[in-house]
């Protein structure tokens, strides 16, 4: 249930190292004015829903379906929220929750750790957020990282998101740290849509390299040095310095699951580069990618790729083999025709319950489509 796709030798021993413990479970919740952007993602149908699908997300996600939600879970193009797999897990395995609020247009109506962050401004402008923020966001991140380490009790912990149009500002991460990253990320359409994707971060490079260089765009060499936190103020969201400054921190005592495809991929760049930027000591070793099949194996992408582009320090990629292809509900079936394939660490979680339970495809399936029957129950109340 469980396929390593990088790092091979590392991520067994990870995973010998880690069965049997039941993890901690963070998400990191956040905002980028860039999932305004029309067509950019599938994460709520239209520009107006995506403001609220983080909120919606962690509703469910604490809760479950049979609570009447403020927020309730966004309209989808096909498919259904992955936070109906996160839950499925954390549910059944009374796995513990940590909602972290690191820059949200709205409150989430959930009990979440308020970060004292703000939500991003559409990265095309190179001014994303305010320097002082990311620097406020870093610390906090840091300073939680060794908390969750502490609670772990010798365990791991996941470190999921919930960022709509997070896998566009995850590119432009990847390409200011000079990565070949264009073609390579995924999205929660069928088929990426790597040219809008790639417009919106040239132009934001452009504008942040201007602003640094006082020069036009068309000069810039993309492997142009910045403090990788100035770029996160450029051209990032707040959720990526929060789980940076997480999984930095936790690494030195505890196993780290960065639970996403393109967004932790790019958070893990990230890592080693405000790692060496800023002299931090961390343990590559301890710290794993995991993610669905829908994302590592996604022929409009190409996730294993990307995770070998990182460079010295390649990640070690995990992914559940978890399947929908006899599902009983159209809405999971669309998973295997491309839609949706990840987020609010969904693969994490199945990957999580195979180490700590040995589920298998059958238990998974089960325990995710009661998720959907009770959730329809409710709605038709």
């Amino acid at each position: 249930m469980v396929r390593i796709y990088t790092q091979i030798k590392q991520g067994e021993a990870w995973i010998n190292k880690y069965r049997g413990c039941l993890p901690i479970f963070a998400c990191v919740l956040g905002f980028t004015e860039t999932g305004l952007i029309p067509g950019i993602s599938a994460a709520g149908s239209t520009p107006e829903d995506r403001k609220y699908t983080a909120c919606a997300d962690a509703e469910f996600l604490y809760y479950g379906p049979e609570k009447k939600p403020l927020y309730p879970l966004p309209p989808l193009t096909a498919g259904a929220s992955p936070v109906l797999i996160s839950r499925a897990v954390v549910e059944a395995l009374k796995i513990p929750i940590y909602l972290f609020n690191a820059g949200l247009p709205h409150s989430p109506a959930v009990p979440a750790i308020d970060l004292g962050g703000d939500a991003a401004k559409c990265l095309s402008g190179g001014a994303a957020m305010e320097l002082s923020i990311v620097h406020h966001l870093f610390k906090q991140g840091l300073l939680w990282g060794e908390r969750l380490a502490a609670d772990t009790q010798q365990g791991y912990v996941i470190l999921s998101e919930c960022v709509v149009g997070g896998t566009t500002t995850a590119l432009a991460i990847l390409t200011g740290l000079g990565i070949d990253a264009a073609g390579k990320v995924n999205s929660s359409h069928p088929i990426c849509n790597h040219a809008q994707k790639w417009a919106v971060v040239q132009a934001g490079l452009e504008r942040m390299r201007a602003g640094v260089q006082g020069c036009r765009g068309e000069e810039l060499q993309s492997s142009l040095p910045i403090d990788p936190l100035r770029l996160v103020a450029a051209v990032g969201d707040p959720m990526q310095v929060v789980v940076a400054g997480m999984a930095i921190a936790a690494s030195r005592s505890c196993g780290v699951m960065l639970a996403g495809g393109t967004q932790m991929l790019a958070v893990y760049a990230l890592m080693s580069a405000i790692a060496q930027a800023y002299n931090l000591a961390w343990q590559p070793a301890e710290v794993v990618v995991g993610t669905t099949r829908w994302v590592a194996e996604d022929a409009t992408g190409n996730t294993v790729d990307l995770a070998l582009s990182l460079g010295k320090t390649v990640p070690c990629l995990f992914a559940t083999q978890l399947s929908f292809a006899d599902s009983r509900y159209p809405q999971l079936q669309a998973y295997e025709r491309g839609f949706v394939k990840e987020g609010v660490g969904a693969g994490a979680a199945c990957i999580a319950a195979n180490l700590s339970h040995n589920w298998q495809q059958d238990q998974l399936l089960a325990a995710i489509e009661s998720q959907i029957e009770r959730l329809s129950q409710v709605n038709s109340q």
